[in-house]
């Protein structure tokens, strides 16, 4: 699993907001999809799907909001359903 996963996992959301401080100065749109949204663990689930499963509005609503402005509306259903 990778930060991204344990950040949605424990829905803390300024450690949250730390690491996408981070990621957007130091990788590329694409890169930040792949790793925080799209990235998989051993078994196949990736942050994005923690994010959908846990109790953290918060978290949540800025996950949401990243996905809708980085990510196609395919990407979103695959990942989200």
């Amino acid at each position: 699993m990778s930060a991204w996963h344990y950040v949605f996992i424990w829905g803390n959301s300024e450690i949250l907001q730390k690491l996408w401080e981070w990621a957007k100065g130091n990788l590329t749109k694409e890169e930040i999809n792949d790793k925080s949204l799209l990235g998989t663990e051993k078994g196949g689930t990736t942050p994005w799907h923690y994010a959908t499963r846990m109790d953290n509005s918060e978290v949540f609503r800025k996950v949401w909001e990243w996905a809708k402005e980085n990510l196609t509306k395919e990407e979103i259903k695959i990942n989200c359903y």
